[in-house]
This record gives C-alpha cells, structure tokens and sequence, in this order.
C-alpha cells in the first residue's frame, strides 16, 4: 500500500551517523515522516557525524541560505599518515616518521586563519566536464583543479597526544576540512589523514537540538506523525541572523503582488525576513537601493 506523502513544512536538526551518506538519511526521513519534499542542505561525507539540517516542504526554499552559511566542525586527525580520500575510509598511500609536538601545530594554526586557498580534493562532488570528482578518482584519474578562496575564522587545538590532534575549525562554505588537516601537516614537514569529523554548528543552530535516527523512529512508535512533526523548526528559524521587517496588511498584499514596497523600520541594505500580520512569516525580501523592499523569496502559506 503507498503511504499517503504529507504537504509538511520545517526543518529538523539531524545528528547524521557515521557510515550514512546526506543522501540516504534525507531518503530515510522523507519516508518516516512520509513528507512530500524534502532537500539537506549540503552534504557531510560519510564518515562525518553531526548536524545536517533536514529542509521540508517550504523550508527547501531557504536550504540554499543555510548551503551559503558558516560552519563549526571539531575534527580529528593522524599524522604520519596519508590516505587517497584523506580520511580513514581511504587506503593509505604514504608515510612519515615526522610527528609535530604540540607547540608546532599551535605555531602553524595561525597561518590558516584568515582567507586561504584550497585545491578540491580528487574525492569530492565538484565537477570536472560534468563528472564528479570522485567517480573520476575511483577509476584511478587525477585531473587538474583550480584552487577556492575560503575562509577559515577560527582554528583552535583541542588537545594532541601522540600522532593524533583534535581541532575546532570555524569556516566559510566551501571549506574542506579534509584539504586543512593535509595542508596543514604539510606545513609541518609530514603527512596526515582525518579520523573523524563532527559538524557541531551552523549558521544560528548548534548541537543543543539534534536528534538522531534512532531516537526519531522512537518517537514515531510512541507517538506517531505528530510526534516527529514536534521535532521541526520553524521555516524562519533557517534566517534567524538576518533582521527582519513588519509589514502592514496592504504591503503584504502588494509585496505578494511581486511589487516593492516602503516599509517602517527597515535596515538600510541587505537581505531580511518578511512578516505579514499576526506575525506569519511570508518569505525573503531585499531592501533596495532607493528604500523600498522587493519580495525575493516567498512562501505559498
């Protein structure tokens, strides 16, 4: 029997687990929560654990702002080791004898904050001539790539002991962390892979709300639908950092119309949240340059 797909709007906090693609747990939740659409907002690799923001229904129209959002990861690594997918899912393809002490990898944090440059990993989704990068590394092809400008704004040791250190890395979108352990062992004369990766924060959300798959088909058994559509968040909290502007029956009525509007108490440039009466959130507007605010973004309830 097909199971009746619900028109169910919100965004839920998934600790994703480890072994379990974006994908796969996006395709899981849509069918528990037997919602008609659903989109992440930008994938974890495999081997990384932590949040990744479920976007359903109206929320998928805002998911590109939390793709554009920074991040806050906490990241382990080796060194000494290399690997083909610089994790520990890759097979090792070199050594070294050289272990940095702690005051080294202190000493070289500090060169990776800031803007920086990146070359994309052969094992990752960017593109080369309509190929992902990785189908082309899993035939054994290396081909060339150019280099990202991101932006890393903290980077901060959390402890060493050993050949293994334990890092938070703050980051602009992007950024592979993956890139940063390898990079940043070769600042240090040796090699070194990623043991495990858990992103903790992003954009306003953090770890103080995520729920697993585990405790989500719990819920489901306890209390059904109802129980699981308790665990949403509101569409808007995605855009809880922007400011956001009230607008009066008729202007919502006009900005619905695709017509800019004056608005009282708006920012001066910039993106912000609209609110219509009764304080329904309506959508995404922009303020232009002569005032007003035009719709961008609008939500159909």
């Amino acid at each position: 029997m097909n199971r009746v797909r619900r028109d169910i709007s919100g965004v839920l906090l998934l600790d994703k687990p480890t072994g379990v693609t974006s994908n796969q747990a996006l395709q899981k939740l849509k069918f528990l929560f037997q919602a008609r659409k659903a989109g992440h907002t930008g994938s974890l690799d495999p081997l990384a654990t932590g949040l990744l923001p479920i976007c359903f229904g109206e929320a998928t129209k805002v998911s590109a702002y939390l793709l554009d959002a920074d991040k806050t990861y906490r990241v382990s690594c080796q060194f000494g080791i290399k690997t083909d997918t610089a994790d520990a899912d890759g097979t090792e393809v070199e050594r070294s004898n050289v272990l940095p002490r702690e005051d080294d990898i202190r000493k070289s944090l500090g060169d990776f904050v800031g803007e920086i440059e990146q070359l994309p990993p052969m094992y990752s989704a960017v593109k080369h001539n309509g190929q992902r990068l990785y189908a082309l590394a899993r035939k054994g092809i290396e081909v060339e790539r150019k280099p990202r400008r991101v932006r890393i704004f903290d980077l901060t040791l959390v402890s060493h002991e050993g050949s293994v250190a334990t890092m938070d890395v703050t980051c602009s979108k992007g950024t592979y962390v993956r890139t940063l352990v390898e990079d940043l062992a070769a600042a240090m004369g040796t090699v070194a892979h990623v043991t495990s990766l858990r992103r903790v924060a992003l954009a306003r959300y953090d770890s103080a709300d995520l729920v697993s798959l585990e405790q989500l088909e719990a819920l489901y058994e306890q209390g059904g639908l109802p129980a699981l559509d308790a665990r949403l968040k509101t569409v808007d909290s995605a855009l809880d950092h922007w400011p956001s502007v009230e607008l009066t029956d008729d202007s919502a009525l006009h900005l619905k119309q695709g017509q800019a509007v004056r608005v009282k108490n708006r920012p001066r440039a910039g993106q912000v949240r609209l609110y219509g009466p009764e304080l329904r959130f309506i959508g995404i507007g922009e303020v232009l340059a002569d005032g007003r605010v035009a719709p961008r973004r609008l939500m159909v309830r």
